[in-house]
C-alpha cells in the first residue's frame, strides 16, 4: 500500500491485543507508527519488533495525558482509537466505579482522542477510526456499561462524521464481534469461573454468536483499518462497520 508511505499513525490501546496487531501491519504498510498504552513493557516489546513504531505511555481517559501524546507525536495522518476494558456483571451487580471506568476508557477515551486528533491533522485531511464492538450495534446480557460506552462510540463516529464531511477526513468505527485476543481470554475465564464450563466449552459458547461459529481475528481488523485509509475509501464516512461473520 504505498498510499500509507510517510503518513503518521497513532494508535491507542497499542500495546497489546488488536492494537499491537494494527500497529505491526500498518508499519510494514509503510507507515510511521506511534502506539499508546499505559503500561510501557508492553509497549516496549511491540516497539522492539519494527523499527518503524515508536510509542508513549498515556492513559486515554486523562485530558492532560492525551495532549501529551500529541505533543509528542506532531502530526498524525490517520489516529485509530482502540484502547479499551470489558467486564461482565450483572446490572444490579455493576458497581459505579465500574460503569465509571468502563465509560472513561471506552467512550471518553474516544472522544479525547478523537478531539485532540483532529487538531493535529494535515490541511489534506486524515482518517479517525474507532475500534468498537458489536456491542455497539446490539445488546448482550451482563455487559450493559460495556455495550452503552460503544453504542456512545457509534454516535460520536456518526455524529463527527457530519462535521467533517466537507473535509477531506473521514469518521468510521469498525465493530468486530468476539475477537481471539487477551480479553476475550479474561472473558472466558470469567464464564469458567461462574458457570463451572470448561475453558473449551465457554470459548465455544462466545463463538456461538458468529454465524461462522468462530472468533474474529485481529489481522481481520487490521486489514479493515488498512482499507479505511486507503484513498478508494474516501467516501466511506460515518460508518459503524460489522465484522461478525453476519451476526449484524
Amino acid at each position: 500500500m504505498t498510499e500509507l508511505a510517510g503518513k503518521s499513525v497513532l494508535i491507542t490501546g497499542g500495546g497489546s491485543g488488536v492494537g499491537a496487531v494494527m500497529a505491526l501491519t500498518f508499519a510494514a504498510a509503510g507507515a510511521r507508527v506511534w502506539i499508546a498504552g499505559r503500561k510501557e513493557d508492553k509497549l516496549q516489546a511491540v516497539a522492539a519488533k519494527d523499527p518503524a513504531i515508536s510509542y508513549v505511555v498515556a492513559d486515554v481517559t486523562d485530558e492532560k495525558s492525551v495532549a501529551n501524546i500529541y505533543a509528542t507525536t506532531g502530526q498524525v495522518d490517520i489516529v485509530i482509537a482502540n484502547a479499551g476494558v470489558s467486564g461482565s456483571a450483572p446490572l444490579h451487580k455493576t458497581s459505579f466505579e465500574d460503569w465509571q471506568n468502563t465509560l472513561a476508557v471506552n467512550l471518553t477515551g474516544t472522544f479525547l482522542t478523537f478531539r485532540d486528533g483532529l487538531l493535529q491533522m494535515p490541511k489534506q485531511g486524515g482518517r479517525l477510526i474507532a475500534v468498537a464492538s458489536t456491542a455497539g450495534l446490539k445488546g448482550y446480557a451482563y455487559v450493559a456499561p460495556y455495550a452503552a460506552a460503544k453504542h456512545g462510540v457509534v454516535g460520536l463516529v456518526r455524529a463527527l462524521s457530519l462535521e467533517v464531511a466537507k473535509s477531506d477526513t473521514t469518521v468510521n468505527a469498525i465493530c468486530p464481534g468476539f475477537l481471539d485476543t487477551e480479553m476475550t481470554e479474561r472473558s472466558i475465564e470469567n464464564i469458567v469461573k461462574k458457570t463451572g464450563l470448561t475453558p473449551e466449552k465457554a470459548k465455544e459458547s462466545l463463538a456461538g454468536y458468529n454465524p461462522q461459529k468462530r472468533l474474529i481475528k485481529p489481522e481481520e481488523v487490521a486489514e479493515t483499518a488498512l482499507w479505511l485509509c486507503r484513498d478508494g475509501a474516501s467516501s466511506i464516512n460515518g460508518q459503524a462497520i460489522a465484522l461478525s461473520g453476519g451476526e449484524i
